[in-house]
């Protein structure tokens, strides 16, 4: 065979193996890239991202505004999170304080992000002050530390991932008949940690157990409503109270200063223990909660 001969037919087979390789190595990138798509999403705190993780798993990437620490009342939020939104394909709200203030700029960063309230068609109840009065036209926005209501919430979630991604409903769906087996058994548990008590009455500083307390037959009582730090009059009134149910214990939040429950705590030689409605582990944060209540409160009524 002559040297002109060989040389096309090297030249075809080199291309040939250079198709195959780009082929092969573009199909590769492609699966990779398919393999890690994730739902970009942006939630307002740290148990919303516990719910979409569980609902999403894999398939979700979750941002989250309300950060350890931070009170989502008075939040505002940093420059990198609005910028952070405009990647996101979904919002979903729950009902804080931050949102109606910050809701409109946050949607007009990223006019294509769905934003999904996951409040929506739970029923609210009124925050109620220490002495008895409903505050009107002011809901409680605590509706996560309910678990009928986070229920309702995952739906919710499941139906929003699925409808955006398609692909993976049976993953979604297998996600939230988990998680709703374990919400059940969260209920069993706390319902057997609160087991006889007969002393319903609790009282915290900030009101975010009023829907654990409605859920569970219990009575939130709380020292500050709205941001405000109670009067002496109020304090006083707070202390009364407590001596006559006999309540030994304060419940505070981290977020917030525990100066008017250890003041009230000092009156009754009692002490202030925190409880966190923000922690991200929701499940295992109302077993724990649940526990603490039913040790107190049992401890009050012996």
């Amino acid at each position: 065979m002559s040297v002109s001969k060989v040389k096309p037919i090297v030249v075809l087979l080199l291309a040939s193996a250079l198709l195959a390789a780009c082929s092969t190595g573009t199909s590769g990138a492609a699966s990779a890239a398919n393999s890690s798509d994730q739902i970009n999403v942006t939630v307002s705190i740290l148990p919303e991202k516990y719910f979409v993780e569980r609902i999403g798993g894999d398939y979700v990437n979750v941002n989250v505004m309300v950060g350890p620490g931070e009170e989502p009342h008075t939040y505002e939020p940093k420059t990198d999170q609005m910028t952070a939104l405009s990647n996101s394909a979904i919002y979903f709200s729950i009902g804080v304080d931050f949102e109606s203030a910050w809701m409109e700029r946050i949607s007009a960063t990223n006019p294509d992000m769905q934003i999904v309230d996951l409040s929506a068609g739970i029923e609210k109840i009124a925050i109620t002050a220490s002495d008895g009065d409903e505050e009107a036209g002011s809901p409680d926005p605590h509706v996560w530390t309910s678990p009928e209501n986070v229920k309702i919430m995952s739906q919710t979630i499941y139906e929003t991932l699925a409808a955006a991604d398609p692909s993976h409903q049976a993953e979604f769906q297998a996600n939230l008949e988990s998680f709703s087996a374990d919400i059940n058994q969260l209920v069993d548990d706390i319902n057997a940690n609160l087991a006889g008590i007969t002393t319903k009455k609790f009282i915290v500083f900030h009101p975010a157990w009023g829907y654990f307390a409605h859920a569970f037959g219990l009575e939130q009582i709380a020292i500050e409503i709205g941001g405000s730090e109670p009067s002496a009059q109020e304090l006083a009134a707070l202390i009364d109270e407590a001596k006559k149910e006999d309540v030994k214990v304060i419940f505070g939040s981290p977020e917030f200063s525990t100066k008017a429950a250890d003041y009230i705590a000092q009156e009754v030689n009692g002490q202030v223990i925190l409880l966190d409605p923000l922690a991200e582990d929701w499940l295992e944060n109302l077993r724990s909660v649940s526990a603490t209540f039913g040790e107190v409160l049992n401890n009050q009524n012996g």
